[in-house]
């Protein structure tokens, strides 16, 4: 059994807020699997059915944020799962817009809901899928605004993105566990790119003095028999 929680705000003033892309991942992982949002326990809406042969609860805590722990750690104790078992999505402001990143445990780093849910479970070790929503652009910005304030333009377009991504993520770690889901969600496409013509370059490079060291080898057989057919003939 799974319960994956999706973190944001109530209301629809904050639907479509940098700070919901939690809230808009499950959404789009309850229309995807058919789930209807029509269950409320522990101030949040739930979506419940099997995927494959795993049970899911999709999970919008309604609590506001800052209180995400008290939805959660309810939820966990209710449905008996491990910490293990429970996956947080939410936002990122440290990840460059529409990034996406798993990690098997951490830190809240600054987040305010993560940081509840950490002292409601009385562990840090749960998996957890950041959306990156990036920095503010402008100085004169303060991160509260930005993260409340909705994307606009080419920001937009990679947060939906981004969010796409995070669904095929989740998709992924069910089918395929934790472990192997990192090691593909994690790599960045550029980086990925460069890390291969790196190790082509590399390759290239060692079948160059691979050649050359077969030829010095030759050249001096070469010489060798030249130098013993020279004693023959004196």
């Amino acid at each position: 059994m799974k319960l994956i929680v999706g973190l944001g705000n109530p209301g629809l003033q904050y639907e479509r807020t940098r700070h919901n892309v939690g809230f808009r991942v499950v959404d789009r992982l309850a229309e995807k699997w058919g789930l209807k949002w029509s269950e409320r326990r522990a101030k949040a809406v739930l979506a419940v059915g099997t995927v494959g042969i795993e049970k899911i609860v999709l999970v919008k805590p309604l609590t506001f944020m800052n209180l995400s722990g008290e939805s959660v750690g309810e939820l966990a104790r209710w449905y008996k799962v491990t910490p293990e078992d429970v996956l947080i999505i939410y936002d990122e402001l440290d990840l460059p817009t529409g990034k996406v990143r798993l990690r098997a445990r951490g830190s809240a780093a600054g987040h305010n809901g993560m940081r509840d849910i950490i002292a409601k479970l009385h562990t840090s070790d749960f998996p957890r899928l950041r959306v990156g929503i990036g920095h503010p652009k402008h100085s004169h910005i303060e991160g509260r605004d930005h993260v409340l304030s909705a994307a606009k333009g080419d920001d937009a377009i990679l947060l939906t993105s981004g969010e796409e991504r995070a669904v095929e993520a989740v998709q992924m770690l069910l089918s395929q566990g934790l472990a192997a889901t990192m090691n593909i969600v994690n790599i960045d496409p550029e980086e990925a790119a460069r890390k291969a013509e790196e190790q082509a370059r590399k390759k290239r490079e060692r079948e160059e003095r691979e050649r050359l060291k077969r030829e010095a080898e030759e050249q001096q057989k070469n010489e060798a028999s030249a130098g013993n057919d020279e004693s023959v003939a004196i």
